[in-house]
């Protein structure tokens, strides 16, 4: 069996990379900040029928400490650095948020290199590659700038958090082979109460009192796609150093989101808002407050993305279309009572 370390094993999308690889026969091990994690991700894989469950194993460990990561990469050829650091309350201050994500991921690969692992498949975000394009294809091959106004204080700590992975990939001491997998908003089905913060998006769609929300278009992926693309990222020879868009092909706006929930979820009608707001009112509010202008930024964003690479190197095929994966999702914010 190939030995694998996960990052994150709690998270929403660490938890589904780790039934999926333990159902496809490796030796899995996943970090977690507390022992009570172990015992949510037990129940969850046993309420999945997953197999070869005997197959993982847990350490304790930390994005913001060296506590426990060499013992975390001991044995293991691969590793998932899926992880991210976890903020409490609105972050004001960018050095809060970007210290964190850029000590965190150079902890994981300064590890991983000490410790002779063979690749790191690291999950980046589509904020690190096409927010500053507005025209054209977007492709692996574009960068956000980090000065791009309107760029949420999150999505800029993986942007510098990726950049920093790549400079210290490129040093002549580091031995390690080295992927990223970019996913654009990640809807699809959760395995429990946890989703991810894409979800907040469908929250508010379903939010009917909570007011106007922005017609934004959107570019999303399904969670086992992200999953897959990750597994063949990790073991095709191909792949490394490469950037991987996660993407459903196409896109979809907020209002048509908003129409499809209506349409296929009719217990949900008349939560589902009908109140957007025009896109003036946004360009004209970004001159006042920075929530607006990240709305203005999402409003521009170029969503005539490319997701070809991972088809043409990862022979990869979507599971799900936009539709799928947002009905998905909506699915299991009613099954958990989420909204």
């Amino acid at each position: 069996m190939e030995k694998v370390l996960v990052t994150g094993g709690t998270g929403f999308l660490g938890l589904r990379l780790v039934m999926q690889l333990l159902n496809d026969g490796y030796d899995v091990r996943t970090t977690i900040r507390k022992r009570s994690g172990q015992d949510r991700i037990m129940r969850i894989l046993k309420e999945y029928g997953t197999k070869n469950i005997q197959n993982i194993s847990f350490i304790e460990a930390d994005l913001s400490s060296d506590d426990n990561w060499l013992e975390a990469m001991q044995d293991r050829k691969y590793v998932f650095s899926v992880a991210s650091p976890v903020f409490f309350g609105k972050i004001k201050n960018e050095s809060d948020a970007i210290k964190p994500a850029l000590d965190g991921t150079l902890r994981i690969l300064k590890a991983a290199n000490k410790s002779n692992v063979k690749r790191v498949v690291m999950t980046s975000n589509f904020g690190a590659v096409g927010f500053s394009k507005k025209s054209g294809i977007t492709t692996e091959n574009d960068w956000t700038d980090p000065d791009e106004k309107g760029l949420s204080i999150y999505e800029k700590s993986k942007l510098l958090a990726e950049q920093a992975a790549w400079q210290y990939i490129g040093q002549p001491d580091v031995n390690l082979e080295f992927v990223t997998v970019n996913p654009t908003a990640i809807f699809g089905p959760s395995l429990d109460q946890h989703v991810s913060g894409s979800f907040d998006l469908l929250k508010n769609i379903l939010n009917a009192k909570m007011g106007k929300i922005p017609n934004l278009p959107l570019n999303v992926v399904d969670v086992r796609d992200v999953v897959d693309i990750e597994i063949k990222a990790m073991t095709t020879p191909g792949a490394n150093l490469k950037r991987f868009i996660a993407s459903a092909d196409g896109q979809i706006s907020i209002r048509e989101i908003a129409d499809l929930i209506r349409s296929q979820r009719n217990s949900l009608s008349t939560q589902v808002t009908d109140k957007l707001i025009p896109n003036w009112i946004v360009e004209l509010g970004s001159l006042f407050n920075s929530r607006a202008r990240e709305g203005k930024l999402m409003l521009h964003i170029n969503r005539k993305i490319s997701n070809q690479q991972a088809k043409d190197i990862l022979g990869w095929t979507p599971v799900s279309d936009n539709q799928q994966a947002v009905l998905a999702a909506v699915d299991s914010l009613l099954k958990y009572k989420l909204v």
